[in-house]
């Protein structure tokens, strides 16, 4: 005979199969090894197939996206936002290089890069021509910076370039008629203070040039009201601006500005 427990647990295990045997033989029957044969097949039945399923690997789902928060499929507006972003990125990335100029100089180094925004208007050509174009640029004595000119006919423009860059503290000092030399005084602290003030305009500059970014793409692709594009454009733009006042409030701390 079988036990109680054995055959309760046949009777749940049948009752939940397709195959069915008559569970009043399961407690009259004799011989309890024939009668269980069909229900002995049909467990080992079941467990290859929980040892089949088992084996197969289980998909997580981590990296399932909700619908509504799928990024952009559309390969239109995927070049599109890859040009946004590589025009916002651009500007940010300007606007990181200038405040790092501002800092070494609220900290009081003096570096060749403090000179890099100079842009010198020559007669002969239509556009500004970089300071480096035109000139080698030293540090000597840990204080001043050196400029050598290639070319000594240049010399009245890159110093009129040099007044007109609006750098604090840059004043120029013609040496000879090839070499300039530009002291570079030890910030105050309302030098310090005016540096942010300056990197604070940029950094309101960029913002609107990030913005505009966002509007020309927008225009340009004219994607419908509550699209996918919208939010994916609309969290790019928050990104950019968001690192642009990072960069901003690492300068205010550098400079001790409030």
């Amino acid at each position: 005979m079988l036990s109680p427990l054995v055959l309760r647990n046949v009777r749940t295990t049948l009752a939940r199969s397709s195959t069915r045997i008559p569970l009043s033989s399961l407690s009259t029957a004799a011989n309890g090894a024939s009668i269980l044969s069909p229900a002995r097949a049909l467990l080992s039945r079941l467990h290859l197939y929980r040892g089949y399923a088992t084996k197969n690997k289980v998909k997580s789902t981590s990296s399932f996206v909700p619908g509504s928060k799928q990024p952009i499929t559309d390969e239109a507006a995927q070049q599109e936002y890859a040009k946004a972003e590589i025009a916002m990125q651009t500007s940010v990335d300007w606007f990181r290089k200038e405040c790092a100029a501002s800092e070494a100089r609220a900290l009081g180094r003096v570096t060749p890069a403090l000179l890099s925004p100079v842009r010198v208007k020559l007669p002969d050509t239509p556009n500004s021509v970089r300071l480096e174009e035109l000139a080698t640029v030293g540090v000597r004595e840990g204080s001043t910076l050196l400029i050598t000119l290639y070319d000594e006919h240049t010399i009245k423009h890159v110093e009129a370039a040099l007044y007109d860059s609006g750098i604090p503290g840059v004043v120029p000092h013609r040496q000879d008629n090839r070499t300039i030399k530009v002291p570079i005084p030890k910030p105050t602290v309302e030098a310090r203070k005016e540096l942010f003030t300056v990197a604070k305009r940029k950094a309101e500059e960029i913002r609107v040039q990030i913005r505009k970014h966002h509007a020309a793409s927008l225009k340009r692709g004219k994607y419908e009201k509550h699209s996918i594009e919208l939010e994916e454009f609309q969290k790019l733009t928050d990104k950019y601006i968001k690192e642009t006042d990072k960069i901003l409030a690492d300068l205010q701390k550098a400079t001790g500005a409030k």
